[in-house]
């Protein structure tokens, strides 16, 4: 009966052991995966943010080339209109006096 027992024992030590050694393995590996699915998740948020980064400088760029190409119209505008400075100012002092 002792023997029985010992290598019942025996074998459960074993099985042990193996269920150890593999907790350590699937452990070791979910380790390298998170490792890996972290550089990967890194990589892409990089690439993506050099994305949004670029797409944003065009963006500026070209709401400022839009932005100046108004101020240049407005200017050209202006600068064609013929302003009677003189006939301004007379009613410029009239609706002055008035109210």
């Amino acid at each position: 009966m002792g023997n029985v027992l010992d290598h019942l024992l025996k074998i459960e030590a074993e099985a042990s052991a193996m269920v150890f050694e593999a907790q350590a393995e699937a452990d070791r590996r979910i380790s390298e995966n998170e490792e890996k699915n972290r550089l990967c998740y890194e990589e892409r948020l990089k690439l993506e943010i050099q994305k949004q980064e670029s797409l944003l400088e065009t963006e500026k760029k070209r709401i400022n080339d839009q932005y100046q190409k108004a101020l240049d119209d407005y200017r050209e505008e202006i600068s064609r209109v013929n302003i009677n400075e003189q006939r301004f100012s007379v009613l410029l002092n009239e609706y002055l006096k008035n109210g």
